[in-house]
């Protein structure tokens, strides 16, 4: 069992979790109230447009668009690197600040996860930052502080939004399940992102495809085409846009996996931005952990594989089937399960999980997936049987059919109107339940 506790008090405040620092299990052991740096940024303005992007994104609901007054990141660090996330106001926009160790100077990079505002004097500091500038960054316990030679700007460890640990689980998934389309060199990158319509744009929706000087919308895919709805929700890139290096973009490669990742490379960072697959459709509803969710042991494997995570940036799936004794088959879905609690993420560029620390619950798995909790009561009912090569699932006065190996197909309205991109309905995720059993 994990027997870290954490600095401060986690716990639900009105409809967000208000998240304490989490102790690190460092490579010098356990530290109780970690720093997680306290230095100069060696590229002031990338670090600081990259934060005015996040919090553009954050305080936007591009599907009906309204602005907000949310401007909240959660950081993470893991010694070789911070991390800041975000979701739009619509929660169909998940971003990613990723700045790497070079980009950092004077200073060690600690270990630990908090939640911070970017409030307006932050931001008007951080969107005065010029090219030469100094920027200093101290990142500690109950604050995060930003100094230039003039001004300094300090903000506080706020409330995450209860509805992000879900979406932060549903982003791991779907992410994981993408793969690389095409790249643009740092010419055709920015091209492309000076032509990505503004954050109030509506019906900018198509095949994105490359050619001479970029990428362009296009009517019909190509082979190496990605699906687009709603081009406008890349709008807060363009604050990037003289930094940016290059761009990979990532479609679904095989399963169910929905929606697109642009990366864009910049300068000791990168930007990592996800689009559900339609604009109105939120992460927090995607469903994408229940296949793991759904063994029968995940849940016991979760607790054992959570006690050796370290905040480490890049999780080795082979070390943790060792630590903890576990096929590898079993500790990906315990991960499943972390990532339901927000508590691993995916790193589309390393190609692997990472590891972010919130308050566990070992409530939230039933509480967040209620098609999970229903398919257990189908199953305990006895309302799953054989027949022939697939199942018939009993739910009220029903009976529908699952057929496939493992099962993924039901004869219910869900699977009729939602086909496999939300998440398997109840009925496949009882007869997955019975045929483990």
């Amino acid at each position: 069992m994990d027997t870290r506790t954490f600095a401060g008090v986690s716990g639900l405040v009105d409809d967000g979790l208000a998240l304490a620092l989490a102790p690190a299990l460092t490579p010098g052991g356990v530290r109780a109230a970690p720093s997680f740096f306290r230095g100069f940024a060696t590229h002031p303005q990338v670090l600081a447009r990259g934060l005015v992007a996040l919090a553009d994104i954050t305080a936007t609901r591009y599907f009906q668009f309204a602005p907000t007054s949310q401007r909240d990141p959660v950081l993470t660090a893991h010694g070789d690197r911070l991390r800041a996330e975000v979701f739009s106001a619509c929660n169909s926009v998940y971003a990613r600040l990723d700045l790497l160790g070079a980009g950092f100077d004077g200073g060690e990079i600690g270990h630990g996860t908090t939640n911070v505002d970017l409030g307006n004097a932050t931001r008007q500091v951080l969107t005065n930052i010029g090219r030469s500038d100094l920027l200093h960054v101290d990142v500690g316990l109950d604050e995060v502080r930003l100094a230039t030679l003039g001004t300094t700007a300090v903000e506080r460890r706020v409330e995450m939004p209860e509805r992000w640990v879900r979406a932060l689980g549903n982003v791991a998934e779907m992410h994981h399940g993408l793969a690389p389309a095409f790249h643009l060199d740092a010419a055709g990158a920015r091209a492309f992102v000076a032509t990505i319509p503004a954050a109030t744009a509506t019906g900018r929706s198509g095949w994105l495809v490359p050619g001479r000087g970029g990428a362009r919308l296009a009517a019909r895919p190509t082979p190496d085409a990605v699906q687009v709805s709603g081009l406008h929700r890349l709008a807060a890139v363009r604050r990037l846009l003289t930094h940016v290096q290059g761009v990979t973009f990532h479609r679904p490669g095989s399963g169910d996996a929905d929606g697109v990742v642009v990366e864009v490379t910049l300068p000791a960072a990168r930007l990592v931005v996800g689009l559900t697959g339609e604009a109105w459709r939120g992460h927090s509803g995607e469903g994408s952990l229940l296949a793991g969710l759904a063994q029968e042991s995940a849940v016991a494997d979760a607790d054992l594989v959570s006690a050796v995570l370290a905040f480490e940036p890049v999780l080795d799936v082979a070390r943790l089937a060792r630590e903890t004794a576990l096929p590898e088959a079993r500790v990906r879905s315990a991960l499943a399960v972390l990532a339901s609690s927000g508590r691993v993420g995916w790193d589309l560029h390393d190609g692997a999980w990472f590891h972010r620390e919130l308050p566990s619950d070992a409530a939230r798995v039933e509480r967040d997936n209620p098609r999970l909790r229903d398919a257990r009561r189908l199953v305990e009912a006895g309302g799953v049987v054989r027949d022939g090569d697939g199942w018939l699932v009993t739910s009220g006065d029903a009976e529908y059919a699952v057929s496939g190996s493992p099962p993924d197909r039901c004869t219910c309205t869900w699977y009729l109107t939602h086909g496999r991109d939300r998440g398997p309905c109840k009925h496949v995720l009882a007869a997955r339940m019975t045929e483990g059993r």
